[in-house]
């Protein structure tokens, strides 16, 4: 196992510990770090103090997303209450066939991620500043991040999402994809029944990973 010492260096050769990058990801990568750190001085994106750890704590938390499922090519994400981009800005390097959507109510924070977005380069990633129940639209996943509590996050993003029935490419069924942490269970209520949790350190090691993970709810 590799311990989280070995991690922390603050480098896209976190991110190379568990993926294999094409080069024009890890330029990428790089480059998103770079422009984490310089809008962080400006905008509080991150917290500050946790700058040191932001390949592991922000970007490499985000791309377990990507252990669980290869979205297919043309795959349609809603990354709701994206903040500064997280997990959306590192999925949609990570998946340059598929369309990501990053929706917020703050609107300097979503100024910030189309500026990122216009700097990387990438064509497959859009910034909306709204609420999600304002949005009429429907794609195949929804990607959160511990923005609320899960039955409320459900329920304000479920409209976005297609039933599995009519429309599903994909590995797991249309639903959403949640990044929690703690006892996530104790939260589940209705939704038991069409939830499975993914614990992040069976991909991941290292104490941070340790009490991560993903929530997935069916459609």
């Amino acid at each position: 196992m590799i311990e989280e010492t070995a991690l922390t260096e603050n480098s896209v050769s976190v991110l190379l510990k568990y993926f294999s990058l094409p080069e024009k990801q890890q330029v990428l990568f790089e480059k998103l770090g770079s422009l984490y750190q310089e809008w962080n001085q400006k905008i509080n994106l991150i917290s500050r103090k946790d700058m040191e750890h932001l390949y592991l704590h922000h970007i490499l938390h985000s791309l377990s997303i990507a252990k669980l499922i290869q979205f297919k090519a043309g795959t349609k994400i809603i990354d709701v209450g994206t903040g500064g981009g997280l997990p959306g800005l590192p999925l949609a390097i990570m998946f340059p066939e598929c369309s990501f959507l990053l929706v917020d109510s703050i609107g300097k924070k979503i100024k910030v991620v189309e500026e990122i977005i216009t700097s990387l380069g990438i064509t497959n990633a859009f910034a909306l500043n709204e609420r999600a129940e304002n949005i009429d639209e429907q794609v195949d996943f929804v990607t959160g991040r511990a923005v609320s509590s899960l039955n409320d996050f459900y329920n304000h993003v479920q409209h976005l999402i297609f039933p599995s029935k009519k429309k599903s490419v994909n590995t797991l069924p249309n639903g959403l994809l949640y990044l929690a942490g703690g006892d996530v269970e104790t939260d589940l209520g209705r939704l038991k029944d069409k939830t499975t949790i993914y614990p992040i350190d069976i991909w991941f090691s290292g104490e941070y990973f340790a009490s991560k993970k993903i929530v997935h709810v069916k459609k």
